[in-house]
């Protein structure tokens, strides 16, 4: 199997010159196939709880983490309904990922999922309630902006082999792609290519912001630690002069520069220091585990064992990439 891709992102518009795979694999194979990962089902050790401060509608949320048993997979629950941290539900918003089941809405999801899909915590009961008995809708808490927070919750209260409700372990299983999958918009894209293992490449430009600029980064988790260390704390960014329209938009209304990382066009970075060199592009890396995560069912694993390599690409994109890598 080889794989060729070349690629051009020196203009502001992203110029994929060509894409060419050649595979020794049959035309008549799925492009996705579900197959056992060697690993068992994993769930939290015990409860934990926590509070803050929401970027988007500015309210309180509390989050509530509980284990569950083998095969009962990630879920919320708000207001006594369940709504399932499935692709199936995910809603496109702007700016962050929602997931909507009948009249309710949850806001928010990617960096929490994230954190639980990298950890490894396939099965969870997650409660949130909002600030009133009568929302509708409710968003995760957002803390600094990036995914240190539920990373730190996941490790304090520990992760235990899950169980069925008969007292047996189950096997993980993982979706592999077999086949080049994309979705792209103008110069965005989202990519998954056949591999050995699960690796994530992820571009950015911003011409109009130079401190951010053209970043790309790659990433594989190589050991247990490498998403708390290398993705986790990478916290969500923004562009200083776009701040004022999207207020008016009515997002962000809990944003500040303690949950987020502002960059001007002008002045540059407004509360350094970074964490990473390329802390933005670490970020979008962050967001794609989590709404990647939302292809699991069952307790099986979230991202595919892939080279998934995105440009330019939001949550709209990742959750379309999502959805052409559902097994039936």
């Amino acid at each position: 199997m080889r794989l060729s891709v070349t690629v051009r992102a020196t203009k502001p518009s992203f110029l994929v010159t060509w894409i060419r795979f050649s595979s020794t694999a049959s035309s008549s194979s799925p492009a996705v196939s579900l197959n056992p990962s060697g690993r068992l089902q994993q769930t939290l050790a015990g409860s934990v709880e926590v509070k803050g401060k929401t970027l988007h509608s500015g309210k309180i949320s509390t989050v509530k983490l509980i284990p569950e048993i083998a095969g009962a997979g990630r879920y919320f629950e708000f207001r006594s309904r369940v709504i399932p941290a499935s692709i199936e539900f995910a809603q496109e918003s702007p700016l962050c990922t929602t997931l909507l089941k009948e009249e309710l809405k949850i806001r928010t999801v990617e960096h929490l999922l994230s954190a639980l899909e990298a950890k490894g915590v396939d099965n969870c009961r997650i409660q949130i309630e909002s600030q009133s008995s009568d929302d509708q809708e409710v968003e995760v808490p957002i803390f600094d902006g990036s995914a240190k927070e539920w990373v730190d919750a996941i490790e304090g209260v520990g992760i235990n082999v899950a169980q069925n409700h008969v007292g047996e372990s189950v096997e993980k299983m993982v979706a592999h792609v077999n086949k080049p999958v994309y979705v792209y918009k103008n110069d965005s894209f989202v990519a998954a290519f056949p591999a050995l293992e699960t690796r994530i490449t992820c571009g950015i430009d911003f011409p109009q912001v130079p401190a951010i600029g053209c970043q790309w980064f790659s990433w594989r988790p190589l050991h247990e630690s490498s998403f708390a260390k290398d993705i986790a704390p990478s916290r969500t960014f923004c562009v200083y002069e776009e701040v004022e329209r999207m207020r008016e938009a009515g997002l962000i209304k809990g944003g500040s520069l303690d949950n987020a990382i502002v960059c001007s066009a002008k002045h540059g970075w407004m509360n350094p220091p970074l964490r990473f060199d390329n802390e933005a592009c670490r970020h979008k890396i962050l967001d794609l585990i989590g709404d990647l995560s939302l292809l699991a069912r069952g307790g099986n694993g979230g991202v595919p064992v892939a080279h998934i390599v995105a440009y330019k690409a939001g949550h709209t994109l990742h959750t379309d990439l999502a959805r052409h890598l559902t097994i039936d």
